[in-house]
């Protein structure tokens, strides 16, 4: 038996699952999707961002983060 987990993923993400995810506000995602530098697609007035794309910005990304203790 296969121990892991079927989980679904979307293949894209709109604003709201972004913010949700960064645990940022909606219009804090919209910023960041608008930024450039971003890889965001726009379908239609429709802002979205492929989940793979998404997740090697983030960790391209992991050194400017910064935790305030």
């Amino acid at each position: 038996m296969d121990s892991e987990m079927n989980v679904s993923v979307p293949k894209v993400m709109n604003a709201m699952q972004v913010a949700e995810y960064l645990g940022i506000s909606k219009q804090g995602a919209y910023n960041l999707m608008n930024s450039g530098s971003f890889p965001t697609l726009r379908v239609g007035k429709r802002l979205l961002v492929s989940t793979d794309r998404f997740l090697e910005w983030i960790e391209s990304h992991s050194d400017n983060i910064k935790v305030e203790i």
